[in-house]
Formats: structure tokens, C-alpha cells, sequence
């Protein structure tokens, strides 16, 4: 029903910026909230912030608040997320997912998910 490709990942250094997108498809997917998380060698996936199609008020969480900003562009079906001040301890593989409960933090609750990109900020 929903298909979503990541990309925009890289190798940057620490206080820089990067763009990454999420490109959504299927006839339905506009039902589903999105979400971005991430995920560090060793660790758990993590929410990092989550938008609805509809009304586009974003969440996130608070690590990032301040910092990353997620927003949805219907024309393009595609969802962003936008990172400044980037830090080390931001370098993870980004996910997209796509969520039937709106704003959710668990990943138990995203049933699609994208393959992910990579994101290293060196210090």
C-alpha cells in the first residue's frame, strides 16, 4: 500500500546542516502519518520527529527540538527533514515510516518503513 524511499544522508562535519527526504507511494499513503527515526550500531531505533499529511503540526523529540524541522510537500509526496547544528551523537541510519496513529513516538505503531540513509557528523 505505501512504498517510501530516504535519501540525502552524507558524511558532514559537526555545526553544519544537512536535507534529507522521503518520497512516499501508493494510492492510501495519504492516510498515514509520518515519521522519521534513527538508529546507531548497537542501539534501539529512536523517534526523531513525526508530521501528518493533513494538518502538518510537527513533533519531536528532545534531543532535536530546536534543531531539526519536519515538514510534508503533497505536491511532491514527499516529506522532509531539515538538520542543523548537527552533532556527533546525531550520526545514525534515518528511517521514514509511515504510522495509522497520527504524531505516534513508537516504532511499533509504524507498519511501512523506507530502507534508510546514512548520516555521519564527524567532530
Amino acid at each position: 500500500q505505501v512504498q517510501l524511499v530516504e535519501s540525502g544522508g552524507g558524511l558532514v562535519q559537526a555545526d553544519t546542516s544537512l536535507m534529507l527526504s522521503c518520497v512516499a507511494s501508493g494510492r492510501t499513503f495519504r492516510r498515514y502519518g509520518m515519521g522519521w527515526f534513527r538508529q546507531a550500531p548497537g542501539k534501539e531505533r529512536e523517534f526523531v520527529a513525526s508530521i501528518n499529511w493533513n494538518n502538518g503540526y510537527p513533533v519531536y523529540s528532545d534531543s532535536v527540538k530546536g534543531r531539526f524541522t519536519i515538514s510534508a510537500d503533497s505536491a511532491k509526496n514527499t516529506v522532509y527533514l531539515q538538520m542543523t547544528s548537527l552533532k556527533p551523537e546525531d550520526t545514525a541510519v534515518y528511517y521514514c515510516g509511515a504510522t495509522v496513529s497520527s504524531y505516534s513516538r513508537s516504532r511499533r505503531d509504524y507498519g511501512f518503513w523506507g530502507q534508510g540513509t546514512q548520516v555521519t557528523v564527524s567532530s
